[in-house]
């Protein structure tokens, strides 16, 4: 069997020394240089023959990190790995999933085929925000959910499961099947980047703990709404937020405490320190070492073609 090697991207290092140590392969010999203009330039060492998993999210800035997954990638497959994975915990532009008007890109399709082309055999990602994802994708996608790890921290009864906004719906329903509780779900239009519209609410909260269920958090409007809404319908005071990615981008942490949240549970998937105390953080540690052990026991994989 060839070697396994993990490679840790910037973005998220503390998350690949625990997959590294979980999985007993001590990370690649990896250097990475800035230049004064802003350009990267990776090295990697003790990769050739190797299979190789280069962990590395995209959370903000998105581009920088983006641009250094695919020159590791390519790096990698320069030094002569056998095997090449991008492990991408969150994977930034996945809400561009489709054109709203004429002229616009497919954001997740440029670049997952520049995730292909930089020398990726396959991909995994933790909760992507697109369903499509592995439709859009030209090399295989293993997708891993954080539920289990969250769902294992909403124990308390009387709880009802909130999906914020219809997209979150089937991400809610795989937590619902964790537990006996019941779903509601926000129906919520977006004004803008920053500004959402809650619409009307699905479901019976009154007197019931709520638990808002998301698969990201990104400026905590979405969040914001939902929670306006449940008040509205007297639902109980203590409410906990449970969500996969937390981007945390517009002065997110200090809205989501505003909102008077009693827990907000989230993963590292994206790297946060010295959190407010009502922010837990969850790793996905060792479900990303019980995906990697099995490809890594499969046979070498090669790399699949475009779609037509």
């Amino acid at each position: 069997m060839t070697t396994l090697r993990i490679i840790a991207g910037s973005a998220t290092p503390e998350l690949a020394g625990a997959l590294a140590n979980l999985l007993g392969a001590g990370p690649a010999d990896t250097v990475l240089e800035r230049f004064p203009d802003g350009e990267l330039l990776p090295t990697v060492e003790n990769v050739s023959g190797s299979d190789v998993y280069v962990v590395q999210s995209t959370p903000p800035p998105v581009n920088d990190h983006l641009a250094e997954l695919l020159l590791l990638l390519d790096a990698c497959q320069r030094a002569h790995a056998t095997r090449v994975t991008a492990v991408v915990p969150y994977l930034g532009y996945a809400r561009q999933d489709r054109r709203t008007r004429a002229g616009q890109p497919v954001g997740v399709a440029v670049f997952t085929r520049a995730i292909a082309a930089a020398g990726a055999d396959r991909l995994v990602v933790v909760d992507p925000h697109t369903p499509t994802l592995e439709a859009i994708s030209p090399v295989p996608v293993e997708t891993v959910t954080a539920v289990p790890v969250l769902a294992r921290k909403i124990t308390l009864p009387d709880r009802v499961l909130v999906a914020p906004d219809e997209g979150a719906v089937k991400l809610a329903e795989h937590y619902a099947a964790e537990s006996p509780n019941p779903l509601a779900v926000v129906r919520k239009r977006r004004e803008s980047g920053t500004e959402v519209t809650a619409l009307e609410l699905i479901g019976d909260v009154q007197g019931r703990l709520p638990v808002i269920i998301d698969d990201m958090i990104s400026t905590g409007a979405t969040i914001g709404t939902a929670l306006g809404l449940l008040r509205q319908h007297n639902a109980a005071a203590e409410v906990t937020v449970a969500a996969t990615h937390a981007v945390f981008t517009h002065g997110a942490v200090g809205r989501l405490r505003r909102l008077g949240l009693q827990h907000i549970l989230i993963t590292d998937t994206i790297a946060h320190h010295h959190l407010p105390p009502e922010f837990e953080v969850c790793s996905i540690a060792p479900l990303l070492a019980d995906t990697v052990a099995t490809l890594h026991n499969d046979e070498p994989l090669h790399a699949a073609t475009s779609p037509s």
